[in-house]
């Protein structure tokens, strides 16, 4: 049996919103349950989401997401060192990674991707969750919701980042 994959919440620096929440936003939440056979959320996630945000573009997605698994993390105390430097879901979710030996941690934010890697989590982030779909021939054309992600979910972009992402899914002159 495979390991699972962690999705978590991801803030960008504008709208301060979820990798998770983002993907429901532009209508593509299901890739995730294509791309990864078990797909786990951190409970404060799912309640940052959900609970404390229930308006905002993705959480009726996220809420009726049948396959997303919501665990608790046990291990407080990893969670207490993460929170001296990530917000607490972040900070749960890479916990809950480390726990569970997850083969996979979804994370957009610089700052949380720096640390899953000293972790040494293996991760990717939504952008590179769209390139592995287009690969596999989930999705067609990258550059349509990539404009859906910054201009109705709020999540920022760099140019620099938005056409590196078009030349690797090989849209660049399109």
């Amino acid at each position: 049996m495979s390991r699972p994959c962690v999705a978590w919440a991801s803030y960008d620096c504008s709208e301060r919103y979820f990798t998770a929440a983002n993907l429901a936003a532009v209508c593509q939440i299901n890739l995730r349950e294509q791309l990864y056979t078990r797909v786990l959320i951190a409970q404060a996630v799912f309640e940052e989401i959900v609970t404390s945000r229930p308006g905002n573009p993705g959480a009726a997605e996220i809420q009726s997401a049948g396959w997303l698994e919501i665990k608790v993390v046990t291990n407080r105390s990893i969670v207490t060192a993460l929170e001296l430097e990530l917000d607490k879901g972040e900070a749960e979710s890479l916990a809950l990674a480390v726990e569970l030996g997850a083969d996979l941690v979804l994370v957009d934010e610089r700052k949380g991707r720096k640390v899953a890697s000293r972790l040494g989590l293996n991760r990717t982030g939504i952008l590179g969750v769209l390139l592995v779909a287009k690969k596999r021939g989930l999705i067609g054309n990258i550059r349509p919701i990539l404009d859906d992600l910054k201009n109705k979910a709020g999540f920022w972009i760099s140019d620099d980042v938005y056409n590196e992402t078009l030349r690797l899914a090989g849209e660049a002159g399109s």
